[in-house]
């Protein structure tokens, strides 16, 4: 049995992150890590490589206008009801950063075909999009088991270096429950290493209780985690609190601007 794992910071998680690492974090409902965000800020990794697991928004948002962010994949970056990602949108229409235009089934594809350990694995859906037009190192290929003309798309596995998710709970033992957000175990399963968030840290075993041992992440594929109350705010975080959409909103109104932006940070992240 796996002894009691040690509690780190998010200032120590923060520090793992380095020049042109490649970064996955999750969908605005499925824990994201803003309370690494700030943290993050400080120690500056430079070129970053961005993937969103499967779609993107604030935290995205944030590091882009910070210049911290070289290319980022996922299939949207968006603040959702507050509207667009202001400094995503500026660096696209300056060219300042690569986007690797995606979809949501094909970064799942990816993510699972590296935690199978697969070169790739294969969509169908995405014949007859334009998207193919855009990723070169999406390949067209013959179904191999049918005599008919049947195309698909190979997608390569999805290896990030560092995924990180904010999470409710986590044990002693460093086991997270996730619940069935089973995306952020895809992730975790994919990625080199991985590190959590959470609202607390209990005493008992999560896998020993027939009620959360389903939706737990086994601390086999957690490298650290850290205490953060509150870790995914202005985001909402299942089962705990509600998003705070008038934050969020603030946030795109300020951001339409640079000097709002920068104004923005100062206050939040001084």
């Amino acid at each position: 049995m796996r002894q009691s794992m040690a509690s780190i910071s998010v200032d120590e998680i923060a520090a793992e992150i380095k020049d042109g690492c490649q970064l996955a974090m999750p969908v605005d409902y499925a824990g994201v890590p803003m309370a690494m965000i700030g943290p993050l800020l400080r120690c500056a990794p430079r070129n970053l490589h961005l993937v969103g697991v499967p779609t993107a928004g604030l935290s995205f948002d944030i590091l882009i206008g910070a210049g911290l962010v070289r290319s980022l994949e996922t299939s949207a970056v968006s603040l959702g009801e507050a509207g667009g990602a202001p400094c995503f949108m500026r660096a696209m229409a300056r060219g300042s950063i690569h986007m690797k235009d995606s979809t949501c089934p094909a970064i799942h594809a990816g993510l699972m075909a590296a935690q199978k350990g697969a070169p790739f694995t294969t969509l169908r859906g995405l014949i007859g999009t334009d998207i193919l037009l855009q990723r070169s190192d999406w390949k067209v290929m013959q179904n191999p088991f049918s005599a008919e003309p049947d195309p698909v798309v190979a997608i390569p596995a999805l290896h990030p270096d560092v995924s990180v998710f904010h999470a409710p709970m986590a044990d002693r033992e460093g086991n997270v429950w996730i619940g069935r957000r089973r995306e952020l175990a895809t992730m975790a399963y994919a990625s080199r290493r991985t590190f959590v968030t959470v609202e607390r840290i209990v005493d008992r075993r999560l896998l020993d209780d027939e009620v959360t041992a389903a939706g737990v992440l086994p601390n086999l594929y957690v490298d650290g985690v850290a205490l953060a109350e509150k870790g995914a705010s202005p985001y909402g975080l299942w089962g705990e609190y509600p998003p705070d959409i008038g934050q969020l909103q603030r946030y795109a109104q300020m951001a339409r601007t640079e000097e709002g932006f920068a104004q923005w940070m100062s206050e939040v992240y001084a």
